[in-house]
């Protein structure tokens, strides 16, 4: 998939998986899929023979929710330094841990489609498993997982879901 895909799909499935826990669901989500991503896709393609390879360096499962983990980490720094009390501190690294988690796998779930697909260890060698062979740069398949994050970004602000998140900081506070 094209990188731009994978900042808007990874940013919808991360604010949706936000919203109940912070206010800041959609900076933290947008901040975290960029940074994430950029470092997963930078780091986990080499040139060889004048194309763009996938490594298994950061395209395995569980490798891309270390990425996501180390890569989200400058957000836990800025944090910190921003606020001076600790609640305030555990308040906004507990979603930011829970993004850095959830986006390697998001990152996978469309490269699994792609043609070339994804690693995984079976017999103690990197294989490649694809679901779908799409080519990366697939307008119609693009577009979709596009779409999917702009709708998911766009659920993750309503007032249903916004409401819990209001109970839940009401019922934790009394």
């Amino acid at each position: 998939m094209k990188l731009i895909t994978h900042y808007i799909f990874s940013a919808g499935v991360l604010s949706l998986a936000l919203a109940p826990l912070t206010y800041y669901h959609l900076p933290i989500a947008v901040a975290v899929s960029v940074i994430a991503n950029t470092v997963i896709d930078r780091l986990g393609h080499e040139i060889r023979g004048g194309i763009p390879v996938r490594t298994p360096l950061t395209h395995t499962l569980p490798r891309s929710v270390i990425w996501g983990l180390v890569s989200s980490s400058p957000l836990f720094v800025l944090y910190f330094y921003h606020y001076y009390y600790w609640y305030e501190v555990i308040r906004h690294i507990v979603p930011i841990a829970v993004a850095g988690v959830l986006v390697g796998p998001t990152h996978m779930v469309l490269d699994v489609v792609t043609e070339r697909g994804i690693y995984v260890k079976k017999n103690g060698r990197w294989r490649r498993f694809a679901l779908a062979h799409f080519r990366y740069n697939n307008p119609a398949v693009n577009g979709l997982a596009a779409v999917a994050g702009v709708i998911m970004l766009f659920l993750s602000t309503s007032p249903e879901l916004l409401y819990y998140h209001y109970y839940f900081l009401l019922s934790t506070h009394l």
